[in-house]
């Protein structure tokens, strides 16, 4: 929330919105159920490795097997703060880096915040007694339920399915 407020102000600051910042926004939310699906698939299903001789073991995926144990425990639902913080330190370089300007880069950090809110909320929700009633968040909480109780190699996109159709998974 902190990072999606200071990167809306910054946007306003460096001037108007156009029709690039539309387009960038579009590119995002395209790109998003594939980056979910990635991240999920290669981060936060990563098995331990031995690699040189030293265990990889990365304190989110740990963190997501601890999730896995126990789908209903709500403190394991959201992303560990140590790992949300680096991530966001990590959007704000890479987009300051492969964006031009000091406008761009804010309305990707800005959408990629919002994505990333939308996310945690969808999952928390989905972990919880509450019932949708809308067909879009029903069909979510379904697979994601699918994922947890009858096989984590499927239903991989949380909040956005595209990729799984895609990847047939």
């Amino acid at each position: 929330g902190a990072l999606l407020c200071s990167a809306v102000v910054a946007r306003l600051f460096f001037g108007g919105l156009s029709w690039i910042d539309a387009l960038l926004v579009g590119g995002i939310v395209a790109f998003q159920p594939l980056l979910e699906w990635l991240v999920h698939v290669l981060l936060l299903h990563w098995q331990p490795r031995w690699v040189l001789g030293v265990t990889v073991d990365f304190t989110v995926s740990r963190a997501h097997r601890r999730h896995h144990q126990d789908p209903w425990h709500l403190p394991t639902v959201f992303i560990p703060a140590r790992t949300l913080w680096q991530s966001a330190v990590l959007v704000v370089i890479a987009w300051t880096v492969l964006l031009p300007g000091w406008a761009l880069p804010w309305t990707a950090i800005a959408t990629t915040a919002t994505l990333g809110l939308f996310y945690e909320w969808l999952h928390f929700l989905s972990h919880t007694t509450y019932r949708p009633h809308s067909k879009p968040l029903k069909r979510i909480f379904r697979y994601h339920r699918l994922h947890h109780f009858k096989n984590e190699n499927y239903w991989l996109g949380v909040t956005m399915h595209q990729a799984d159709r895609l990847l047939r998974t």
